[in-house]
Order: structure tokens, then sequence, then C-alpha cells
């Protein structure tokens, strides 16, 4: 079962059935989503998530609204004749706010496999209702965005995705999508790290591989025995060992002398090996 599908499976066994108002408030959610049409006076709700037309179906029971279950392929729908029921803006408390987002959520909403990337997305039928939506979810401090050609209000922070399914209860997937978001972490950490030692490596080994080379060509121009002491001493070392840091290489000498005293010295040998390239 997917991340979303087992988030709905979980929302829809919250048991708030004595509670008339939040069902309500949710039922108004599930109206709003993208997944309603409305023709003459009926209205449908259309989901090919089992757990999804369960609950409607004890919603609407709950509030005794008639309804006809149908079935057409893979697609579950809930035909009904609604009466009137509460306008949007008659919901003023917290609980009824958090119930339209979850009614919401379970009509259109879906969320993808937070171990691939952080994405939640709920469609809906109009610029108006989505902006509305938006409103609702900022005064609880939860970021949004909204795209307009699709009338969708989405959010891609892992942080943000965490705090709306704690605001419409679901208690189990946050702390799922929470364990997957810190080891995402963690391993986005080791990988950062690897490939900064990778880096640093590569570069070393590089610059150890120009330093031999230019050794090795003064050797055989037969100018390697006119460079000074001190960087035959050198040299001498970074042949014998061609995988040491500079810092373990100034170690080794004879007066030890800093990492920046060892590239000025590897650094003069190859300018001499250049200049030697030059003059032939």
């Amino acid at each position: 079962m997917s991340f979303s599908s087992e988030t709905k499976k979980e929302l829809s066994s919250i048991n708030t059935y004595s509670k008339e108002n939040l069902i309500e408030a949710e039922l108004i959610g599930y109206l709003m989503s993208a997944n309603t049409k409305t023709e003459n006076e009926y209205t449908e709700f259309l989901t090919e998530n089992e757990f999804n037309i369960e609950r409607i179906y004890k919603i609407l029971f709950k509030l005794k609204i008639e309804y006809e279950p149908e079935t057409k392929r893979k697609t579950f729908i809930a035909k009904m004749k609604l009466p009137k029921i509460k306008n949007i803006e008659e919901l003023e408390k917290e609980d009824e706010k958090k119930a339209l987002i979850r009614g919401l959520f379970l009509g259109s909403g879906s969320i993808n496999e937070p171990t691939k990337k952080y994405h939640l997305e709920i469609l809906l039928h109009n610029q108006d209702t989505a902006q509305y939506v938006q409103n609702i979810l900022k005064t609880y401090n939860i970021k949004t965005r909204i795209l307009d050609k699709t009338h969708t209000v989405y959010i891609k922070e892992g942080e943000e995705i965490s705090k709306f399914l704690a605001f419409i209860g679901a208690q189990k997937s946050v702390l799922k999508f929470e364990e997957i978001r810190v080891m995402r972490e963690i391993r986005n950490n080791v990988n950062r790290q690897v490939n900064c030692e990778t880096a640093n490596l590569n570069k070393t080994v590089s610059a150890a591989v120009i330093q031999t080379e230019a050794i090795k060509f003064l050797k055989k121009m037969k100018k390697y025995e006119d460079l000074p002491p001190n960087l035959i001493e050198i040299a001498e070392l970074r042949l014998e060992y061609p995988e040491m840091s500079l810092k373990d290489l100034g170690n080794m000498l004879e007066n030890p002398i800093g990492k920046s005293g060892v590239n000025h010295r590897l650094k003069k040998i190859i300018e001499i090996a250049e200049d030697v390239k030059k003059g032939e």
C-alpha cells in the first residue's frame, strides 16, 4: 500500500461520527474537492480508494442524507441529493476547519512516497477555493503554494507536509513520515560528506600526479641534480610516497615544515620543470 493510501486509511478510521458539526464540515471538504461533480439536482463523489468511499458513506448515513452507491470499473461513486448544508464561512471552530481540510485531502489529495520526494497536493474546482484553503492553512503556519492552471494547493517542503498531516489528524503517518525524513537527511549528509571527501581525494591525487611527473621529467632531462637540497629532499619523499598528504610529507622532513611550506617547494619544482620544457 502506498504512503498516500495508508494516510487515507488512517484518516478514514478517525471516529468523529458522534459530532455532527465535524462530519458535516468534513463532508463539505469532500464536496469542495475536484472529485465531485453536480448534474441537475444530484451531486456525485468519485474515488478509487475503498477507505474513502466507506468513510463518506458513513458520514452521509450519520447525517441522514440519502445516497445511491455505484461502482464503475475501479471507481466507487456516492450519488446524493444534498439538503441545505452549512456554508464554509460558518465553519469557525478550529476542529471544524481541521475536519474541512481532512475532507478535502480525502476527497482529492495525495502524497508522493516520501522516500523519493516530498510532494503533497489537493486538486480543487476553482481558484477561489484554492485560495480559501491556502488562507486557512496559513492561519496555522502551514505554508502552501497554488498551481493556478489546475487550481492545485501543494506543498514541497518536508517540514510543512509533516505539519499538514498533524493538522488533519494523521498522527501515525506523521511519525512514519518523520522517520523517513530523518533517514533521508542522514543519508544525504553522509553522501555530501563522501562526495566532499572524494573530491578532496581526487584533488590531492591529481596534484600528486603533476608533482611526480615534474620530478621525473627533471630527472629525465638531467636537471634534477641542479635543484637546491631542500627541493631534492621533498622531491624524494614525494616519489617514495605519492599518496601522502602535504602535511604528512612536511612532518617527514629532517627539519619538519607545514603544509604551505611543502606546497611552496613542490610548486617551485613544477615551475622549474615548466621552464625546462620551454627551453627545449
